[in-house]
């Protein structure tokens, strides 16, 4: 195998390295996979993958692996080739061969956020190795081989996968436009083809016999030519405002529609600036589509006007013309792949950097709070410098090109420059054509550019699509939905059977194991437990939020999976602990989602979550304006708004998740006596701390690492006195 011919996948997020690694290794052994199979299958979190989850990944494709951490030496001698190295202590690559040269060893490497790279042996021992066990130091890889199950073709034909030619639909609206512009291309085009003409008899005719009046009308001829051109470009620049305004509002509205139909554990697994950088991608395909693509067209039908012309004029020319700009494309297209890298380098840079800016923003109390105001500064600031280093290195490549560019087209018309020159002192041409051949060069030269342009384009566009592929692939929380349930069924108990979910998703680590439990229906369930006990993540379950790795969460004998997840959102109502307040109005954040307002249920609402006082006392009323996630009221006020949105909405089912955690114990009593009339005729589960909260409850389950520990009443269990009562006794102990 050529070294160069090691199949080489760029990492499309700062995360995916791991995946991205095993991708490479899959197709050198024949089997293609998309990128996010292998994330999925990987466990993959925000914080990026563990070399365990590329081993669950690869095994599940077929591979035999072996997680070791090794000398150089045994590396070199021992480990089966191409392996997966853990890099820098951050990253994963591919060691994919290893060879002796007279100078020393080679480690050749495919790195998933550059390239194919080579490293000497002193080079190689400063990136991987990283501990030393008895003296000697030693790095991490995870070795693969092929097993009996690594068969078939793979899955890189994704349903979800979406080609350039897919987005072509967005044009399809805009037919009687592209037709205008693809006329108005032509009119203008047919006029340029009259300047050579023009000036050639300008030269020859008029300024050669001293005819002013022939002068003079050229002159007219290509100042109403210059003013139709112009007009022509008037009319072309407002069609594309219109289209592309259009295009990119539809662009963006169907990917945030993707988006709100994925599941909420994909959120789990992405920065806010990767997202946000996804929206600019479909700012690229947009400029691709009705930019690029239709001036490269209108450049398409110039260069080949033009070409007519000139080899009307002067065939040699033509053909020096020909290969001097081959050659000047050719030395452009071979920096393609290194603008790339650079591309997906910027990109994972660029999403950092946003999630960093968003952050100090954002968080700016605890950031004083904690006078870390430098620190955050100076953590920006590190970004800023590796976009600083990948702009440097895309201005070298860029001048490197130019110096290239420079030489290619000077020494083209430096030729061409000539051979007219010689032609008018021989005769064979006259001063004129000489004049009309320059013109015609300059016209030529500008498409050449917009060729290379548009290459450029094509491939950031594609880069961009790979990225968006990745989120289009992904399947839609709704999944058949045709098949669920439209409504609930009678009995309305949930039960928990032998439920175990891990956030990442792999049959380790959990966080509730082999838990059973029965909600009744119409009653007040409580949760309670230590931190980390699982208590929210139940209740996220419960909501239909996350799938357990095993067991099933009933409503009734109905499994909640079949249920149409818009119906038993519909149902439900629920105070999270971090539950979002919108940049809105109150009345807006009390009845979200609803476009008219119900007057009498917002007051009733209010009322409930003992807020109606405050809401009065304000200006504005119901109608003052809240800043992003309740910035401007505090947190007690911020949870009485959720408890009030819940109460609005008046489902059957309610879930609240230290609703009142934040309020002083006059408001929580008051409250919670308003809420004990609305709980009736519905189903209520309550995770909370406090004794006041959990007292009167109906049912009272205990967690436990996990696990349900303990089940009953306040009485059963305080009688009891395990580990229920050792929280209740810990809290009164606290209160005294």
């Amino acid at each position: 195998m050529k070294l160069s011919s090691f199949p080489h996948y760029l990492q499309l997020d700062a995360m995916d390295c791991g995946p991205s690694c095993l991708r490479m290794i899959a197709k050198y052994y024949g089997k293609s996979y998309s990128l996010q199979t292998l994330r999925a299958r990987s466990f993959i979190t925000r914080e990026g993958v563990s070399m365990l989850g590329i081993s669950d990944a690869a095994e599940s494709i077929g591979f035999r692996t072996s997680g070791v951490r090794i000398s150089l030496e045994q590396l070199k001698e021992d480990v089966p080739l191409p392996c997966i190295l853990h890099w820098n202590q951050n990253h994963f690559v591919v060691c994919y061969d290893i060879k002796k040269k007279r100078s020393g060893y080679r480690f050749y490497i495919a790195d998933p956020a550059r390239q194919l790279i080579s490293y000497s042996e002193e080079e190689f021992k400063k990136c991987w190795l990283s501990t030393k066990v008895n003296g000697e130091e030693k790095g991490a890889a995870l070795a693969l081989e092929p097993g009996p199950e690594f068969q078939g073709k793979g899955d890189e034909e994704e349903s979800g996968s979406r080609s350039l030619r897919f987005f072509l639909k967005y044009l399809s609206p805009y037919r009687k436009q592209l037709i205008q512009l693809v006329l108005g291309m032509l009119t203008a085009s047919l006029l340029q083809l009259i300047f050579p003409f023009l000036t050639q008899s300008l030269v020859d005719v008029g300024i050669r016999d001293g005819n002013l009046n022939f002068i003079t009308l050229i002159l007219i001829a290509q100042l109403v030519i210059s003013v139709s051109q112009l007009s022509v470009e008037f009319i072309r620049s407002w069609i594309m405002l219109h289209m592309n305004t259009r295009i990119n509002i539809s662009l963006i509205s169907d990917f945030l529609a993707k988006l709100m139909k994925l599941p909420l554990h994909y959120f789990d697994t992405k920065m806010i600036g990767d997202i946000m950088q996804r929206i600019g991608d479909h700012g690229r395909i947009e400029s691709f589509l009705t930019g690029s693509s239709i001036s490269t067209l209108f450049s398409f039908v110039n260069f080949f006007i033009f070409a007519f012309v000139l080899a009307y004029y002067n065939l040699g020319i033509l053909a020096i013309f020909l290969v001097g700009n081959s050659l000047y494309i050719c030395w452009i297209l071979v920096f393609m792949k290194y603008r790339r890298e650079l591309d997906i380098r910027r990109f994972a840079q660029a999403a950092g950097e946003q999630s960093s800016l968003i952050q100090l923003v954002t968080a700016m109390q605890e950031i004083k709070l904690n006078n870390c105001e430098k620190q955050k500064r100076w953590q920006w600031e590190r970004i800023q410098v590796k976009l600083f280093k990948i702009s440097v290195k895309g201005l070298a490549l860029g001048q490197v090109q130019q110096v290239g560019s420079v030489f290619f087209n000077q020494t083209t018309n430096i030729v061409i420059s000539f051979i007219a020159a010689k032609s008018v002192v021989e005769g064979d041409m006259t001063l004129g054509m000489m004049m009309s051949l320059t013109y015609i060069i300059g016209q030529l030269s500008g498409p050449i550019g917009s060729f290379i342009g548009f290459a450029q384009q094509l491939q950031d566009a594609k880069i961009s699509l790979e990225r968006l592929n990745e989120i289009h692939g992904q399947k839609d929380e709704e999944q058949d939905i045709t098949s669920k349930l439209t409504v609930l069924p009678d009995r309305r108990d949930i039960r928990i059977e032998n439920l175990s979910f891990s956030y990442d998703g792999a049959d380790r680590d959990y966080v509730l194991k082999d838990v059973n439990l029965d909600i009744p229906e119409h009653k007040v369930t409580a949760i309670v437990g230590a931190s980390g006990s699982g208590k929210t993540t139940l209740i996220k379950l419960m909501l239909g939020f996350y799938t357990p790795n095993k067991g099933d969460i009933k409503i009734g004998e109905t499994p909640l999976d079949v249920v149409n997840p818009h119906l038993w959102r519909a149902k439900s109502g629920s105070v999270m602990q971090d539950g979002f307040i919108f940049s809105d109005t109150i009345a807006n954040n009390i009845a979200v989602g609803e476009e008219q307002v119900d007057v009498e249920r917002l007051r009733h609402a209010v009322t409930v979550a003992n807020i109606r006082d405050f809401i009065d006392s304000l200006p504005l009323g119901y109608n003052t304006k809240i800043g992003m996630e309740g910035n401007g009221i505090s947190q007690g006020q911020r949870q009485r708004l959720l408890i009030a949105r819940a109460v609005y909405k008046n489902p059957e089912f309610l879930f609240f998740d230290e609703a009142t955690n934040a309020l002083d114990a006059n408001n929580e009593r008051e409250i919670m006596e308003h809420l004990h009339t609305f709980y009736r005729g519905k189903t209520v589960v309550v995770v909370a701390h406090r004794l006041s909260t959990v007292r009167d409850a109906d049912k009272i389950v205990v967690l436990d690492k996990g696990a349900v520990a303990e089940e009953g009443t306040h009485r059963e269990l305080t009688e009891k006195k395990g580990l229920y009562y050792q929280l209740v006794k810990n809290q009164l102990e606290l209160g005294s």
